[in-house]
């Protein structure tokens, strides 16, 4: 009798907020997931827009093969950092300017540490306490197992302030409160800057991400491939977000999140359901990473 064929081993890529975690809160069929998939010889990485600093260590204890984060500026693969872009200073210096002359609220996030001016602390509650009070209820989304994880601690917890943040090196800055329209600001800011919603979509125009313009998960992904000579077809990506939008549209097999970002959905081969409908653990078994 012929033996069984193998089973053909696939990379796959996962956003955090809103795919694997609601909030830094995953459930543990996800947890479970991962790790069966590892288990059975397939690779799975984290790929978020949040910075290393950003990401908890309950996160990551899940067990990952490789880190990529600030939307693809950075790579980490079993303790090798295989890519470290940020902005260039004086573009830096330009953008803390901008953003400080206008009253914006912002992180500016490097892997190692957030930046944030004195008092930012006080007002990212006012401005982001009522929206993850709102979402934050575990038990209805079936994540009891992290009801103690708080998300604004995730964000406040790494920051480190100062009164003048133009010499803090960079690669991606989120902002969540702005007087006026992001979109004027970039274009103040000089070429090579690029915005995409925020997350949070009930802040509307006042909130966004500020990046280096080429700079976004699929150069992450690219990375990585080419670091463990990858073939593309065998590439997974599943995510929700604007940010999300390069690679699904990269990966050989691109998941959406139901009721993710229109043009996230626009690219997606297939969809699959949020955190609170296991859509992590759903969407293995469908591709047969737990077999």
């Amino acid at each position: 009798m012929p033996s069984p064929s193998p089973v053909r081993p696939r990379a796959v890529f996962l956003d955090i907020d809103g795919t694997y975690a609601d909030h830094g809160l995953a459930p543990e069929t996800h947890v479970e997931a991962v790790r069966a998939a590892r288990s059975r010889g397939h690779l799975v990485f984290v790929c978020t827009g949040r910075p290393l600093a950003m990401v908890p260590d309950h996160i990551l204890a899940t067990g990952f093969d490789g880190v990529i984060t600030g939307a693809g500026a950075r790579v980490e693969m079993n303790g090798e950092i295989l890519a470290d872009t940020r902005f260039d200073a004086d573009v830096a210096r330009r953008i803390v300017e901008v953003l400080d002359a206008n009253n914006v609220a912002y992180i500016l996030e490097a892997p190692e540490v957030l930046h944030g001016r004195t008092g930012m602390d006080q007002r990212l509650r006012s401005v982001l306490g009522p929206i993850f009070a709102e979402r934050h209820a575990p038990h209805a989304a079936g994540l009891e197992a992290a009801a103690d994880v708080d998300p604004l601690e995730d964000i406040l917890g790494p920051l480190q302030y100062g009164d003048d943040l133009r010499g803090a090196s960079f690669a991606k800055i989120s902002c969540f409160d702005s007087p006026v329209p992001l979109r004027q600001l970039v274009d103040q800011m000089g070429e090579g800057i690029a915005l995409i919603p925020s997350s949070l979509s009930s802040l509307g125009e006042s909130a966004g991400e500020i990046f280096i313009a080429g700079v976004h998960k699929a150069v992450g992904i690219k990375v990585i491939e080419a670091h463990l000579g990858l073939d593309r077809a065998d590439i997974v990506a599943i995510g929700d977000s604007a940010n999300d939008i390069e690679m699904l549209a990269y990966a050989g097999v691109g998941i959406a999140v139901e009721g993710g970002h229109p043009d996230v959905l626009a690219v997606a081969d297939r969809l699959t359901p949020g955190p609170a409908g296991n859509g992590v653990a759903l969407a293995f078994a469908e591709l047969g990473l737990l077999d």
